[in-house]
């Protein structure tokens, strides 16, 4: 689930447009071969002494210099896949190999939604604390019903300014049954009321389906706003600190304001819980009540990413040496 923050790849497309994911470091004498290397037919060329090495198998196919290229001389091939306009790595610390697939989304793959932007945020955070709060429903309406206009600052968000208008959510999550296990869904109904009166012609449902430990599709429908997907991805990139990045696809047909004023609007709520994650503590074992058993379920379902060898942090109890 979490790759380990000097793991380094090579990432290229061969002349058919085939992606692979290689180690970076070549066996040889240690170049990068993402540095100043280059490709040839599907393979890739170490910029230091011209070794050649297969995306398919790893395999170096030629030494410029030898007669004969050791049958053991190979880098290590990264099992990916490509979807929603990104190259995919499976990673487990045990190294078990792929047990489940991302799908490509058809209208992004064919064009039919186009890309509208995107936004990056580096939260400081255990891995666990993003992907809950999809199941964490009773924050949406304290933290996120405040309206967008009031910004990210905690401190101001309930300014009486703009007290007339309220977000409002309804949500549910559940995890799906076999033989995707590792799948959840969040369904949201969002509608805003001005002064209490509700516009229906606000109202958007949004389907966030999980793959895995740190990628979500939330998918858009609004009955004059058209649809789209938002690509939300979760990448550690050190002990508590993971990458977060929103990508933005939407109907070509939709002018482009609308999708990135979603995505702005999105950006706000989402920096709204990044104020709340950079300064918690997470909890193994909270005092939950009845309404928060959710959060409970997901923690279960949640646990099939860990395994007896994922790294853990119990150090930072026995010491200040972290």
């Amino acid at each position: 689930m979490r790759v380990h923050p000097r793991e380094q790849f090579a990432v290229f497309r061969d002349l058919s447009g085939q992606s692979y994911v290689l180690d970076a470091y070549c066996p040889h004498l240690g170049a990068n071969l993402s540095v100043g290397g280059r490709v040839v037919g599907s393979c890739i060329e170490c910029p230091f002494h011209g070794w050649q090495f297969s995306g398919k198998d790893g395999k170096c196919t030629r030494i410029p210099y030898a007669k004969k290229v050791p049958e053991f001389a190979s880098v290590k091939v990264w099992p990916s896949c490509e979807a929603g306009g990104m190259i995919l790595v499976w990673y487990h610390c045990d190294g078990v190999s792929p047990t489940w697939q991302v799908p490509e989304q058809e209208e992004v793959a064919s064009g039919a939604w186009v890309f509208r932007g995107i936004t990056e945020h580096f939260v400081n955070a255990h891995i666990e604390e993003i992907p809950e709060n999809a199941a964490d429903i009773a924050h949406l309406s304290f933290l996120h019903g405040p309206c967008i206009m009031n910004g990210v600052d905690l401190r101001h968000t309930k300014s009486k300014f703009w007290k007339f208008i309220k977000h409002n959510w309804k949500a549910d999550w559940q995890p799906d049954p076999e033989p995707d296990t590792h799948c959840s869904c969040m369904t949201v109904k969002h509608y805003i009321t001005i002064f209490g009166k509700h516009l229906p012609i606000m109202d958007v449902t949004v389907l966030a389906k999980q793959f895995g430990a740190g990628l979500v599709f939330l998918f858009f429908n609004h009955p004059f706003l058209g649809d789209g997907i938002m690509i939300h991805s979760v990448t550690p990139v050190e002990p508590l600190l993971q990458h977060v990045i929103h990508r933005m696809y939407y109907q070509r047909s939709i002018p482009g304001f609308i999708p990135k004023f979603m995505l702005w609007a999105e950006s706000v709520q989402f920096e709204r819980d990044i104020m709340i994650w950079n300064n918690k503590q997470y909890l193994s074992k909270p005092l939950l009540v009845k309404e928060d058993s959710a959060i409970q379920r997901h923690r279960r379902w949640y646990s099939q990413f860990y395994s007896a060898h994922s790294v853990t942090f119990t150090g930072q109890k026995n010491g200040l040496d972290w």
